[in-house]
This record gives structure tokens, sequence and C-alpha cells, in this order.
């Protein structure tokens, strides 16, 4: 027996995220800990969520959340934009809802890379006149 799922990759910053999206009772795991104990805030948790609670009927699915790289809030976008990802894999009609709400849009920014003959990526080091 062959189980359906969907993978869907996520990335913000240098988070990434791997998300397995199959049929089941609505349980979230990240990174093999309980979705709660992962992303301790509210606030989190929605927005990973928020795909789902769009254009699905939340607990109609089981998520395993594989994510990896970068600072929490990384990482919550990066789960949000691969599970936006597979839903659209299991049915394409839900695409544009989720495009017009910005659940598809990689978000390009990155750090940017440190300059020589510069302390930082622009910042200058102090200036002395004598």
């Amino acid at each position: 027996m062959k189980i359906e799922e969907q993978i869907g990759t996520g990335r913000r910053k240098t988070s990434v995220a791997s998300v397995r999206l199959r049929p089941g009772t609505g349980q979230v795991s990240v990174n093999g800990k309980k979705f709660e104990e992962y992303f301790p805030l509210e606030l989190q948790r929605q927005a990973v969520l928020a795909p789902i609670n769009k254009v699905a009927t939340p607990g109609r699915y089981d998520i395993m959340i594989r994510v990896k790289g970068g600072g929490i809030q990384g990482q919550v976008i990066a789960s949000r934009l691969g599970i936006a990802r597979a839903l659209v894999l299991e049915d394409g009609d839900r695409r544009h809802d989720l495009k017009v709400v910005g659940f598809l849009t990689r978000d390009p920014r990155k750090k940017e890379r440190k300059k020589y003959g510069l302390a930082g990526a622009r910042k200058r080091f102090q200036f002395s006149k004598r």
C-alpha cells in the first residue's frame, strides 16, 4: 500500500524547510518534535498553518516538517512556503487563492556579503583625521 503524499520545499534567508503533506488527522511535527514544542508562539503556529486554513479543511492532513538553518522566524516563513507548494501540488486549482495572499512568493532577500576594505557589507571603518 503506497501512501499518497506531496512534498514541498520552502526557503527564506538561510532556512530550508521540507514539508510532507499526507491525508490524516491533523497532526503536525517539526524535526520529530511536537508542533507546539518547536514553535512555542501562537503567532508562529498560525503563520505556518495559514495556507491550510486558507484553502483546505484544517485537520485533514498530517504534516511532517524538516527544517534547518537560519532563525526561528525564517524557519516559520520557509515552512509556510513549503506547505503552500505542497497544497498546490495536490490540487492546482488552489494556486490562485494562495498566490493572491502571497503564500507562494519566495522572499528573495538574503544577507549581503562583507566587502574587503570595509567593516561589514556597507559599514566603513572609523575615519581618523589625525
